[in-house]
């Protein structure tokens, strides 16, 4: 059932009562579903440090290193790297987004997780699909990546560098959780300077419609710790960024938001070569709602022009 978060954000939001949010989850990972894992090269994660502090991060692989091997359990082969803000990472609760931006599908399973050797092996609770709406086309590169070795900055505040690199991002991916309910890691999506900076570590971004689950906003009706995470998608690089959120009820003059979320950044910590793999862009979803003038910013090396996809509704 629906947890006391999600129950309140959809109340205020207006939604009906019904199966949404986590009521609408399912522990089972359907067929349809694991074939789709296996074909990922990337999965996205949320989950706690050794802290308690919540960061989202990326696990990267051959196609098939994710395989769910019974309909409860995924077996990942990878570890994150070292200088990765959850390299910890040995057990406890997990949200894990598989997203595939060529077709612009994805998925979402929620659950636990402990660390084997050099393999993560992830018990589901929540496992469930979610629209198309705000993903942008992108597509593996077939360019090998080159770079120096991994390496990492942290800072309690974000640098002018960090800050532009954030008002001109079309995604990022946003990790919650809600005490003893488990955490969530999901997907935001829109044109570039959709988020904005509005001081040296607050970040604003708008929520926009979607499925009406509100899961990541119930979680943080009962819990204000957020992570963040911003690839540089044809660099390789990360940055992860750890802090609260609350949810603002007036969207103000910000075109198609329904809600602003202010974000308030405790740590950043910014990865170089973080991940192998270079993306491709190839086009903005045709949800996308405008971004104000003063806030709009073009992205370096891609011309700012929304493709008429073929996505379909909520």
């Amino acid at each position: 059932m629906r947890h006391a978060g999600e129950l309140a954000v959809q109340r205020r939001a207006g939604v009906r009562a019904g199966a949404w949010g986590s009521a609408s989850a399912r522990p089972e990972i359907p067929a349809a579903a694991a074939e789709f894992l296996a074909r990922q090269r990337m999965l996205l994660i949320g989950a706690g440090d050794r802290d308690g502090r919540l960061w989202a991060s990326a696990l990267t692989g051959a196609a098939g290193f994710a395989e769910a091997v019974d309909e409860r359990t995924i077996v990942i082969d990878a570890v994150l790297g070292e200088h990765d803000p959850l390299a910890g990472l040995t057990g406890g609760e997990i949200g894990i987004l598989a997203i595939e931006p060529r077709t612009r599908r994805r998925m979402r399973v929620n659950g636990t997780v402990r660390r084997d050797g050099g393999r993560l092996t992830v018990h589901a609770e929540q496992t469930y699909a979610n629209c198309p709406k705000y993903i942008q086309r992108r597509d593996i590169s077939d360019e090998p990546a080159t770079g120096s070795p991994a390496t990492a900055s942290a800072t309690g505040t974000l640098t002018a560098g960090h800050r532009a690199w954030i008002e001109s991002a079309d995604t990022f991916f946003v990790a919650t959780r809600a005490p003893g309910l488990g955490a969530d890691l999901s997907h935001r999506g829109g044109n570039p300077g959709f988020v904005r900076v509005t001081g040296g570590g607050r970040l604003v971004w708008p929520d926009y419609a979607g499925n009406s689950m509100y899961m990541t906003l119930g979680n943080l009706e009962l819990d204000e710790s957020c992570g963040l995470l911003f690839l540089g998608w044809e660099s390789g690089e990360a940055l992860h960024l750890t802090g609260r959120a609350r949810v603002g009820w007036d969207p103000g003059d910000v075109p198609g938001a329904q809600r602003l979320v202010e974000f308030e950044v405790d740590q950043a910590v910014h990865v170089r070569g973080a991940s192998p793999l270079r993306w491709t862009f190839d086009g903005y979803s045709r949800f996308n709602p405008p971004v104000h003038p003063a806030h709009a910013e073009a992205p370096a090396g891609a011309a700012h022009t929304t493709e008429p996809g073929r996505e379909g509704g909520q």
